[in-house]
């Protein structure tokens, strides 16, 4: 008689998985890397990694609605004569004209004014559209200088001297010819349906003593009137907003990998940077080192998503938050009633990340005149701002509980930490026990 082993069920490998194994496929079939748009799409510790303590006996809660939790904040007030004044602590990341439809800007320019809050131009230069829906907007200055005008600089709110993005600390961005239209060719000085890859460094200054002259160049341009942030992608958090400090910042950005992007390596997005969560404290502990912490306001982004995360941020030192992705699907990008349309993309609408390519069917990040009708900005920017709306109550809501009358009372004592690797980043106690990875002594 012969015996035989039952079957087994066939197990795939965790280290070359289905996607894994399509991407060394299709590199073996171009010859070329993968360009993608978004985030980092691997699992990061993040803010989910965090919960609040709420108040019961040692600590007394407020009344929901009936007690004040303010939420405003002044961003700038540092060496500027006209400070930024929000009423809200959550603000629209830079994402271009190009990148993104005239019809998107300008959205984001009426969801923002609606909330009291401000938006950002991007690369590429500030649009018509959006200086004249967003009451208060802060100019990007990328080392490519698209679209950069003294005009401009002037007629903003703010100006943000980008030094890196969290999806490519280190990388220059990317607009495919597609998306060059003429009217982006125009502000870009580009010709139209060429590829352009913008650099990665700015090539004037090569250092801090450097950045700290081309503030003082951009407060003589604006009279010191404007707010002079310094944007970096999270990579040495530490030192580089020590460093942006001392070149007299009055404010830092720094954005996590979660951050999204137009267009850049996908073996960028996800093998270069440090998750949001880790980039939080070391900012901080700069900001306090040096005595600057709430003088020099710090604005964190990548990958906020909800209320919780925007009170979880604040709780670790942050004065703000920026939101780019957020903000684009509640203009309506990635939305299910355009699925038909992804699938014939190849695609899915949650995992739509081909920004890069112009064909996006919600009509948010392309040039497309056909598709670009598709947005409403009015439509469009009230949902926006119904959005930013929730977010706030929902911040409002966790502070109460924790017994704040203050978004910005929220502290580090607040929180703790379901994993190591979350406690170790936020420096905060693992759930249940007093102990900060790294900390006392261990």
């Amino acid at each position: 008689m012969t015996y035989r082993n039952p079957p087994t069920t066939p197990r795939k490998s965790a280290t070359f998985d289905d996607y894994t194994l399509s991407e060394i496929r299709r590199a073996a079939a171009t010859g070329i890397y993968d360009i993608r748009g978004a985030g980092a799409k691997r699992k990061l510790p993040h803010f989910d990694d965090l919960l609040f303590l709420g108040a019961s006996i040692s600590r007394y809660p407020l009344e929901g609605y009936r007690e004040r939790c303010d939420t405003s904040v002044v961003l700038g007030s540092r060496h500027a004569k006209k400070p930024i004044e929000l009423k809200i602590p959550i603000t629209i990341a830079g994402m271009s004209f190009g990148s993104l439809s005239g019809p998107a800007k300008e959205a984001l320019g009426r969801g923002a004014s609606l909330s009291g809050t401000s938006t950002t131009t991007g690369d590429g230069g500030m649009t018509e559209e959006e200086r004249g829906h967003s009451k208060q907007l802060v100019y990007q200055y990328l080392p490519s200088r698209y679209g950069m005008n003294p005009r401009d600089l002037r007629r903003a709110d703010a100006i943000e001297v980008v030094v890196g993005q969290g999806a490519k600390p280190g990388g220059g961005g990317m607009l495919l010819g597609q998306k060059i239209s003429d009217r982006v060719a125009e502000m870009r000085t580009l010709p139209k349906g060429i590829d352009q890859r913008s650099a990665s460094r700015h090539p004037d200054w090569t250092g801090p003593d450097d950045l700290e002259i081309k503030i003082l160049e951009l407060r003589e341009i604006t009279d010191w009137e404007k707010p002079i942030y310094v944007k970096v992608g999270g990579a040495r958090p530490y030192y580089d907003t020590a460093l942006a400090v001392k070149a007299g910042a009055d404010v830092v950005v720094v954005d996590g990998m979660q951050g999204g992007t137009a267009a850049t390596q996908e073996v960028f997005i996800e093998n270069v940077g440090m998750p949001t969560l880790a980039c939080i404290r070391p900012a901080v502990q700069a900001l306090q080192d040096l005595g600057m912490h709430r003088k020099v306001q710090l604005i964190v982004s990548g990958g906020i998503r909800n209320g919780a995360d925007v009170a979880k941020a604040l709780a670790l030192g942050v004065d703000a938050v920026s939101i780019g992705t957020a903000a684009l699907v509640a203009l309506g990008d990635n939305d299910p009633r355009w699925e038909a349309e992804y699938n014939e993309l190849g695609t899915t609408a949650g995992a739509y990340d081909d920004w890069h390519e112009g064909r996006d069917p919600a009509g948010i990040t392309t040039q497309d005149p056909e598709l670009m009708k598709r947005v409403d900005p009015v439509a469009a920017g009230r949902r926006l701002a119904n959005y930013l709306k929730v977010m706030t109550l929902e911040a409002q809501t966790i502070a109460r509980a924790c017994g704040k009358n203050s978004l910005h009372n929220l502290e580090p004592e607040d929180l703790v930490a379901l994993t190591i690797e979350a406690a170790a980043m936020a420096g905060v106690p693992l759930a249940g026990t007093n102990w900060i990875p790294g900390k006392n002594g261990f």
